[in-house]
């Protein structure tokens, strides 16, 4: 079975930081994307960054650029999203999400609550 599970989430203040990590298991996702996307309350969910294979090649929303880093440890199959700078706006449910391609995720988790109180 598949699964994709986020941690790290939590109440911060504005300014903080946090890490989140996505555990990924069932199979192995080294050669898939891997990325970030978040849902605020009432919101659709946006594109945060994403990662290529290799971790050679990452791209980011504009709203994070500078703030968040994306990187990957194939040897642990996880993704981690570091955020810096943290903002009330960037108040969301975080989901880690896999697929041979952006934007194609094919797996998704169920996501961690990221709150960021100003």
């Amino acid at each position: 079975q598949v699964q994709l599970v986020e941690s790290g989430g939590g109440l911060v203040q504005a300014g903080g930081s946090l890490r989140l990590s996505c555990a990924a298991s069932g199979r192995t996702f080294s050669s898939d994307a891997m990325g970030w996307f978040r849902q605020a309350p009432g919101k659709e969910r946006d594109f945060v960054a994403v990662i290529n294979r290799s971790g050679g090649i990452t791209r980011y929303a504009d709203s994070v650029k500078g703030r968040f880093t994306i990187s990957r440890d194939n040897a642990k199959n996880t993704v981690y999203l570091q955020m810096n700078s943290l903002k009330p706006e960037d108040t969301a449910v975080y989901y880690c999400a896999a697929g041979p391609l952006y934007p194609r995720m094919d797996y998704w988790g169920k996501g961690t609550l990221v709150t960021v109180s100003s």
